[in-house]
């Protein structure tokens, strides 16, 4: 697939490079601005419940 992409953009080196970077800099950030805020929905991270039982609390001085 690399393959394909590098020799599919357009241009020699500098702009086979700036291709690359711009492509994945749209891959980050639709990842980082759709994806991962929608999965983060789906995941039990904000369930979190840390019990203390009462001989482990600390002693007021």
């Amino acid at each position: 697939m690399y393959g394909w992409l590098w020799r599919t953009f357009p241009g020699g080196l500098v702009g086979k490079l700036l291709c690359s970077l711009l492509l994945t800099t749209a891959v980050l950030a639709l990842l980082f601005f759709v994806v991962f805020p929608h999965v983060e929905q789906l995941l039990p991270y904000q369930d979190v419940n840390v019990d203390v039982p009462q001989s482990a609390a600390p002693l007021d001085v």
